[in-house]
């Protein structure tokens, strides 16, 4: 290596003079720990000093960045801001929810489903959304035949979060299911059916949270928010669900840039 080069990288291992054989090849594998170090810094002398990428401005065309918003939830409609006594109360009421839950998980997880509960496969997508939503929800079918059960046929109405069945979840099914309910809310409406399912997965839900769970339950209460300003009727019952997703996320789980300021 030449002199200025070993000034401003020091040798960490430095080489003394050694004997070598007149046939040295650098080329080939060497023999000894000194043909070894020699080789090294032969390697290392022929390095550029400087490299550049040569870089195909076709592909970032093809690949954009994607912008990930990190702001907060957008604020109440005038009128619909939940009261911090509220918001405690709830807060109050899931952490006995939770409680209840791990208490009692082994025994639900012990009891037999129903013949007619399947619970699809981890990376079944579209068979959770069924599962859970139904096919009237997840197709989105205002109406269903009159001769057709809609108290019976659970392949329609959904699977409503029975204990039996959250219990048998662990957590990489809950963060999965919770991942693609909250995919499909991203440009669904808010129903009744995803909001029993979202609070019991959010009561599954294990603390510390891990990274990814942690990134879903932010991206649902800025979604809330989203469709709660948007909501047109202003239904109190649908705003009040809304509401408690966002409360729960904000300050159950500590987000608390989320949470709704108390009317």
């Amino acid at each position: 290596m030449e002199s200025g080069v070993e000034e401003l990288m020091p040798r960490l291992l430095p080489v003394g003079d050694c004997d070598l054989a007149e046939d040295f090849d650098p080329t080939v594998p060497p023999r000894t720990p000194q043909e070894y170090l020699k080789r090294v810094q032969i390697e290392a002398a022929r390095c550029p000093d400087v490299v550049v990428a040569q870089i195909d401005p076709k592909k970032l065309k093809k690949k954009q960045t994607v912008n990930i918003s990190i702001s907060g939830c957008q604020p109440a409609p005038e009128g619909y801001s939940p009261t911090l006594k509220w918001q405690q109360q709830q807060v109050a009421n899931f952490s006995a929810v939770r409680q209840s839950l791990n208490k009692h998980r082994n025994y639900w997880r012990s009891q037999h489903l129903d013949s007619n509960v399947t619970m699809p496969k981890l990376e079944d997508e579209e068979g959770w959304k069924k599962f859970c939503l139904g096919e009237r929800v997840y197709s989105e079918i205002d109406e269903l035949s009159d001769n057709e059960n809609l108290g019976i046929d659970y392949i329609k109405v959904g699977f409503p979060p029975l204990l039996s069945i959250v219990s048998r979840m662990n957590q990489v099914t809950v963060t999965s299911v919770l991942e693609y309910l909250i995919s499909w809310f991203g440009e669904k409406k808010f129903t009744p059916e995803l909001g029993r399912w979202l609070y019991a997965l959010l009561a599954c839900l294990e603390k510390p949270l891990l990274p990814e769970a942690h990134s879903l339950i932010r991206q649902l209460a800025r979604r809330c928010s989203e469709v709660r300003v948007l909501e047109e009727s202003k239904n109190e019952e649908q705003i009040s669900a809304l509401n408690l997703m966002i409360c729960l996320v904000s300050r159950y789980f500590d987000q608390r840039d989320l949470a709704d300021e108390p009317s």
